[in-house]
């Protein structure tokens, strides 16, 4: 598998590329060349073309959860029908809003993309390419990473409370173990972890990156580094939603690497 990020909150220096607060990531496992969110803009389509990256190539995309800074390139992406798959959980592309009324969902509802390509929503785990698999609705499965509202959705019909129920990602199944592709872990990163090796049948976690939605020094920070230490996960890359502060208490007891757009990964 090759990772490239083609959007994150942060840039490197000497590599003249663009960040903004959001993800993407363009990824190639085989034959399959997989995009995992679009981020903020159109951004990460510049930054491809800087790449040399062909996102006319990509044959799957994946959306990891609902919220703008990982669905609003989407309008820059589909300015023409293409011939993918998009995966994604069925309540991502529903009305979002934040606690001050503030749209913050996908800027194209599902009957638009339906016109675009060929949707595959699915609450369930399903294969994206021979060693990666979308995870679906993640369940709770450690109790200091319960679900909690962030602004309100409309699904079928129904405002109400949102708890990020379409918060996913990906796992690469590797030789050395499972590595974790997240957006934000809104379902709780530990949680995410703990179902991808539920998935998979492996207790291999070789490594994770993405946003792990982590801000304050907290008892649910604290659980977080204590569960990814008794892990031993060898390669961390926490980013985007993950707060200066929390990094620096994570690095006092965890090895975690530096990400910015155009860091690649390779396993």
């Amino acid at each position: 598998m090759k990772l490239k990020v083609l959007v994150d909150n942060n840039t490197f220096i000497d590599m003249y590329y663009l960040g903004e607060p959001g993800v993407s990531y363009y990824i190639e496992d085989g034959n399959d060349k997989i995009l995992f969110d679009t981020g903020y803009s159109g951004v990460f389509m510049n930054n491809a073309t800087k790449m040399n990256i062909d996102l006319d190539s990509v044959n799957k995309l994946v959306i990891s959860h609902g919220h703008d800074d990982h669905t609003k390139g989407l309008k820059y992406f589909f300015n023409k029908k293409r011939n993918i798959k998009l995966i994604a959980h069925p309540d991502c592309f529903c009305y979002k809003e934040d606690a001050t009324g503030l749209f913050i969902g996908s800027p194209l509802s599902k009957e638009e993309l339906d016109n675009f390509c060929t949707l595959q929503l699915s609450k369930e785990p399903i294969p994206v390419s021979e060693h990666i698999i979308y995870l679906g609705e993640i369940p709770v499965l450690n109790s200091f990473e319960t679900r909690y509202s962030i602004g309100k959705s409309i699904i079928h019909d129904e405002k109400k409370e949102d708890t990020l129920e379409d918060d996913s990602a990906v796992v690469y199944k590797s030789e050395k173990g499972l590595f974790i592709i997240t957006g934000c872990s809104h379902s709780g990163i530990c949680n995410i972890i703990e179902y991808a090796k539920k998935v998979c049948d492996d207790n291999r976690v070789y490594g994770v990156i993405g946003g792990f939605h982590l801000f304050d020094i907290d008892e649910r920070l604290e659980k977080t580094i204590a569960y990814l230490k008794e892990n031993n996960i060898p390669l961390l890359y926490p980013c985007h939603c993950v707060s200066l502060n929390a990094k620096v208490e994570m690095a006092k007891k965890l090895d975690i690497q530096e990400v910015g757009v155009g860091l690649e990964i390779n396993l």
